[in-house]
């Protein structure tokens, strides 16, 4: 297992930002209360960072060997543009 390179958004409201958590939790990844935490579901840890005004940033720190980054990576911009954030 291993991890993937950061992802930083910029321009990440406090809408765009619970939103995006909203959307991860009813997937099933577990998300934590607050502006940073850690990150885990489907095999797949992570920790994120949200400046609380406009940076967020994601670190995928382990994932199942079969799984890309890249896969995760559009799964989390995808989610993004949802919210009505830029990627």
């Amino acid at each position: 297992m291993g991890g993937c390179d950061s992802i930083t958004y910029h321009g990440v409201t406090q809408n765009v930002f619970n939103c995006l958590k909203k959307k991860l939790e009813n997937v099933g990844v577990k998300v934590p209360a607050g502006n940073e935490g850690d990150i885990e579901g489907y095999g797949v840890k992570g920790h994120f960072k949200w400046d609380g005004t406009t940076n967020l940033t994601i670190t995928v720190t382990s994932k199942p060997l079969i799984l890309p980054c890249g896969m995760i990576t559009d799964k989390l911009n995808d989610a993004m543009h949802n919210c009505g954030g830029a990627n």
